[in-house]
């Protein structure tokens, strides 16, 4: 569950900016809706994304084995455009962002901006994901096991040694004795 929210709450972060630039850069108008578009990329990002990915990829494998590596990579290339303006239109039928202006700045545009976001956002996810979840831990605080912990430091006996010795062996104290003598007869 952990995962899953951490990796919402940094797409959701993600995705208002990529959102905040759209916004920016072309004449479509997001505005204050930025924070629903964003809730409604994310989720079209998580659910429809790898589906209509994987649609596209499959039909495009067809006929992979005609094209040269350059044509592949184009193909590839026109596929995550193609997902991305879905996800474009995903976003604009459900929320309340305008796509003013012209054809070329309102719908060609934007998922040029937005495959160019994704492409970002794979180059910088593991760190991203990992401040979300160090915020999330934060937030969530400490759980009461980890908080006894920290409060008495525990002393190690011989018990408790040789308990952590055999958790990490899965050997008793007398086999792993029986397994020494074995080796040294």
């Amino acid at each position: 569950m952990k995962a899953w929210i951490v990796r919402f709450a940094a797409l959701y972060v993600y995705n208002v900016a990529v959102l905040l630039v759209i916004d920016l850069l072309t004449p479509a108008n997001v505005g204050f809706h930025v924070f629903w578009a964003a809730v409604i990329m994310v989720l079209a990002e998580l659910l429809v994304k790898p589906f209509v990915l994987k649609m596209f990829a499959k039909s495009a494998a067809k006929s992979a084995a005609q094209r040269t590596r350059v044509a592949e990579s184009f193909v590839q290339g026109l596929i995550v455009l193609a997902v991305a303006a879905i996800i474009w239109v995903i976003v604009m039928l459900l929320s309340r962002v305008n796509a003013g202006g012209s054809w070329f700045w309102a719908w060609v545009l934007p998922p040029f901006l937005i495959t160019i976001g994704w492409w970002i956002y794979s180059r910088v996810n593991k760190k991203f994901e990992a401040q979300a979840s160090a915020i999330y831990d934060r937030a969530m605080g400490p759980k009461p096991g980890e908080a006894a912990a920290k409060a008495s430091p525990a002393t190690t006996t011989v018990d408790t040694a040789a308990a952590h010795q055999e958790l990490h062996d899965g050997l008793t104290p007398e086999q792993r004795k029986m397994l020494d003598d074995l080796g040294k007869g």
